[in-house]
C-alpha cells in the first residue's frame, strides 16, 4: 500500500509539473528559485512536497531549462552556492547552524531528524507538538520583487490570472507541511496546539533590497492574515490591480550573492504549576529568598526548600515561586497553611500524583524541619489567576502574645470580644515606608478574642480574624498613631506585640481544604 501511494504521488508531482508555463519556470530557474518555491508561488502543494529530492530533476526535463537573460530583475542574480534566491535555503533544508557550520540536510526526513535530535537530548516527553517557524522579512521582499516581474512579463496570459486566484502558501507554512508528517513519526506524537513546542528561527545578515535611488524596498511588510494558511501582503494586493504602474518593477535587484540563513532551533514547554500549601516553624526564615547588600537574611527561605526540591522532578530550567500574601520574617505560618503556586519553567516532565506525594514527604523530613508542604498538585494555568481573586477575598486568623502596661481586667476581655467587623485606618507603617508607597488603606478586624494566660496579669495572647493585608503589628501598638483605632487606643494603655503566628488563612480557590 506504501508503494502504490508514493507511486500515484510521484505521477501527481509529474501531472503538477507538466501543468507549469515552461517560459516563466525558465525564468524563475534562472532567478534560482528551488523547485519548493517554484511549485508555491505557483500556488502548487500537498504531497509532492515530501518528494523535493525529485522535484528537481523532473522539472528540469519536463520544462527543459533553458536560462534566458532579457529581464532586467535576471541580470544580478547569480548565486554560485545554488541555494534559493527568495527562500535563502529554508526550503531545501540548508542552513547554518550555532558553529557557523554550513548544514545542507536536503530532504524534509534529515531536515526532521535533526530537529528530533536535539528535542531527544533535551529531554522533553510530549503526548503532542506545536511548531513554529519564523523567517527574516528580506525574504518576503525578495518574493514580492519575483511576483512583480512575472506580472510586467505574464500578467496578460491566462495562467497568470488563475494563479492569482489560486491560494497562496508562504515559506514557512511550505515548510511545516514538509516537516511536520516526518517529524511526528520520529517523535511518536501528533501537531497541533500543544504545550511542547519546537520554535525554527532563521536569521539573515542580509539587508533589505535596494531600489535604483538607494531607498529600501518596504513592500510587504504590512500583513493580513487569510484564512488559516495564507499571508497576503500589500504588494500581492497590488498585483491584482491592473491599473497600478509597472515602472517601479525595473529598479529592483535581488543580491548578488545569497548566503544561508542561520538557524537557532529551540524545544520548550510552556510552563506548569504546582500548587499546595506551606506551613513555616521557624522565626528566622523568610517567604523569599532575601539578599541585602550580599548578605542573606535569616537562615532560608520558604521558596528555596520548597523550590530546588520540585525543580528536579519536572526536570525544569528555573521557577517561580507565588504565594496568596506573605508573612514576615519573625512570624510562623500555622494551620492549614499559606496557598502558593511554584511556577516550573520549561518543564521536560509532568510529576505524576504519586511523585508528588513522595515530594511532600520528602520536603517534610529534610533536617531542622523549618518549613512543611501539603495538599502538593498540579494545577492548571489559571491558577494563577483564581489564587490572586482568591487573595483578595481571603480572611487570615492569627495568635499574638501581647504584653500590656497595666493589669488585665475582665472587663478588657468583654470589650474586645464584643468588637465586631472593626474598620481601621492604617497609613503605610514606618517600617516599609522605605520600600512601599504612603498610602491610607481600610481594613476590617472582623472578630478578636483574649486568652489569659496562667501566672500572669500583664501578658495574654490576643486571637484575631481579619481581612487580607491587615498590619497586625501596627494595630496592636499603633505605629506612632498611624493605625487607628488600634488596640492600645482601645484599652486606654500602652501594649506590646512580641510573638506573631499566622494560624490560619481561608481563601476561595483551587487550594481550599
Amino acid at each position: 500500500m506504501g508503494a502504490s501511494n508514493a507511486d500515484e504521488e510521484l505521477r501527481l508531482l509529474d501531472d503538477v509539473l507538466r501543468s507549469l508555463p515552461p517560459a516563466a519556470v525558465n525564468d524563475l530557474l534562472t532567478l534560482r528559485l528551488c523547485p519548493q518555491c517554484i511549485l508555491r508561488l505557483f500556488g502548487k502543494y500537498g504531497p509532492i512536497y515530501t518528494h523535493y529530492s525529485r522535484i528537481s530533476t523532473v522539472l528540469a526535463e519536463v520544462v527543459q531549462h533553458q536560462p534566458s537573460s532579457d529581464d532586467p530583475l535576471l541580470k544580478e542574480s547569480a548565486n554560485e552556492d545554488g541555494i534559493c534566491s527568495v527562500c535563502f535555503g529554508i526550503l531545501q533544508f540548508i542552513c547554518v547552524d550555532e558553529k557557523q557550520t554550513l548544514v545542507n540536510k536536503g530532504c524534509a526526513s534529515d531536515f526532521a531528524a535533526l530537529i528530533y535530535e536535539l528535542a531527544r537530548k533535551d529531554g522533553h516527553q510530549a503526548d503532542s507538538l506545536s511548531l513554529e517557524v519564523s523567517i527574516p522579512p528580506i525574504i518576503v521582499e525578495n518574493e514580492n520583487a519575483v511576483r512583480l516581474s512575472m506580472k510586467q512579463k505574464y500578467s496578460s496570459e491566462d495562467w497568470f490570472q488563475e494563479m492569482l486566484q489560486s491560494e497562496f502558501i508562504s515559506v514557512k507554512d511550505a515548510l511545516k507541511l514538509s516537516i511536520t508528517e516526518p517529524l511526528e513519526t520520529l517523535l511518536g506524537v501528533k501537531s497541533g496546539s500543544s504545550s511542547f513546542r519546537v520554535r525554527l528561527t532563521y536569521t539573515s545578515s542580509e539587508m533589505p533590497m535596494k531600489t535604483d535611488n538607494g531607498k529600501e524596498n518596504n513592500q510587504g511588510s504590512k500583513k493580513r492574515k487569510i484564512g488559516k494558511r495564507s499571508e497576503i501582503t500589500d504588494t500581492e494586493v497590488h498585483l491584482k490591480q491592473c491599473s497600478d504602474s509597472l515602472q517601479e518593477i525595473k529598479s529592483f535587484r535581488l543580491l548578488e550573492k545569497i548566503s544561508a540563513c542561520s538557524l537557532e532551533v529551540l524545544c520548550s514547554s510552556t510552563p506548569i504549576y504546582i500548587g499546595g500549601r506551606y506551613l513555616k516553624y521557624s522565626r528566622n526564615v523568610s517567604q523569599s529568598r532575601w539578599i541585602i547588600d550580599d548578605e542573606r537574611m535569616g537562615e532560608a527561605s520558604v521558596e528555596e526548600i520548597v523550590g530546588t526540591s520540585i525543580l528536579p522532578l519536572c526536570k525544569g530550567d528555573n521557577y517561580k515561586f507565588h504565594a496568596a500574601g506573605r508573612e514576615d520574617i519573625d512570624v510562623r505560618m500555622l494551620g492549614s497553611g499559606r496557598p502558593f503556586l511554584l511556577e516550573i519553567q520549561n518543564p521536560r516532565m509532568l510529576p505524576s500524583e504519586l511523585s508528588l506525594k513522595e515530594m511532600e514527604t520528602k520536603i517534610n523530613s529534610l533536617e531542622g524541619k523549618l518549613v512543611k508542604v501539603k495538599n502538593l498538585k498540579v494545577v492548571d494555568e489559571q491558577g494563577w489567576t483564581l489564587m490572586r481573586e482568591g487573595e483578595a477575598e481571603k480572611q487570615k486568623q492569627y495568635a499574638a502574645l501581647v504584653w500590656i502596661s497595666r493589669q488585665l481586667e475582665d472587663k478588657d476581655l468583654v470589650t474586645i470580644s464584643s468588637l465586631k467587623d472593626l474598620k481601621l485606618l492604617q497609613r503605610t507603617p514606618v517600617r516599609v515606608l522605605h520600600r512601599r508607597s504612603p498610602l491610607e488603606r481600610e481594613k476590617i478586624i472582623h472578630s478578636m478574642s483574649i486568652e489569659k494566660m496562667s501566672g500572669s496579669t500583664q501578658y495574654f495572647l490576643l486571637h484575631l480574624c481579619t481581612q487580607a493585608g491587615t498590619y497586625i503589628k501596627e494595630f496592636v501598638h499603633g505605629d506612632l498613631g498611624r493605625t487607628y483605632p488600634s488596640l492600645g487606643s482601645i484599652l486606654g494603655c500602652r501594649v506590646e506585640i512580641l510573638q506573631l503566628d499566622v494560624t490560619d488563612v481561608k481563601m476561595d480557590c483551587f487550594l481550599t481544604e
